[in-house]
């Protein structure tokens, strides 16, 4: 692998993987109905982000995953300390403009959300990022899926609960009773999107190959 196309993967990678991580964030505080459950919108853009951060773990290690994780957790609290001054400073007033209730509305649930998220992907990282490697010690470069998806089987459970618990169970938003259903509806749809989305990491590996090894 060369060193430019290792950096031009990696950069790629990480691009998705934090994109993804910050989208999650700003759109978390809208909760949804799947069925009779509440589901934190919010979820959707996580297993995307597991998804690159089984390539990076596959392609540049533990380490670097552990430290884009750092990085990313960092730029989220970036994002939460903008938002903390733009909740601050008055809007102008008028007709067809976004007032102060309607931003705060949207974005001051978000803090919590921050918050709750932040602990919950460092949490659901490290997680993820030793039992991938726990299966990879033992399958070599076969069962890829296995990895994969038994990472985000055990680390998504961790950070449905963690997540909910801060953003919207400690907040009062939500009761005990909806907190241990919606933690469990969002494990399960994110853990349905996780399966669903196993070619594309053949897929992903297949275009890495491809890209590094050609002439």
């Amino acid at each position: 692998m060369s060193q430019s196309r290792k950096d031009t993967v990696f950069v790629i990678l990480a691009g998705i993987f934090i994109t993804n991580a910050i989208v999650a964030e700003l759109i978390g505080g809208k909760l949804i109905y799947i069925g009779p459950y509440l589901m934190s919108i919010g979820i959707l853009p996580w297993p995307v982000v597991f998804l690159t951060t089984d390539l990076i773990n596959e392609y540049f290690g533990q380490k670097e995953v552990k430290k884009l994780s750092v990085i990313t957790a960092c730029l989220i609290s970036y994002c939460f300390i903008l938002l903390y001054f733009a909740l601050k400073i008055p809007a102008v007033k008028g007709e067809g403009l976004v007032s102060d209730a309607q931003f705060n509305g949207i974005f001051g649930q978000s803090m919590w959300i921050i918050v709750g998220s932040i602990t919950a992907f460092l949490v659901s990282q490290l997680i993820d990022v030793t039992i991938f490697h726990f299966f990879k010690n033992k399958t070599g470069n076969k069962m890829i899926w296995l990895r994969s998806t038994g990472s985000t089987v055990v680390s998504q459970l961790f950070d449905s609960f963690i997540v909910l618990g801060i953003a919207f169970w400690m907040t009062g938003k939500i009761t005990t009773e909806q907190y241990i259903s919606s933690a469990f509806t969002g494990y399960f749809v994110k853990l349905i999107i996780a399966v669903l989305l196993t070619p594309l990491i053949y897929l992903g590996h297949s275009i890495i190959e491809k890209y590094i090894h050609k002439p």
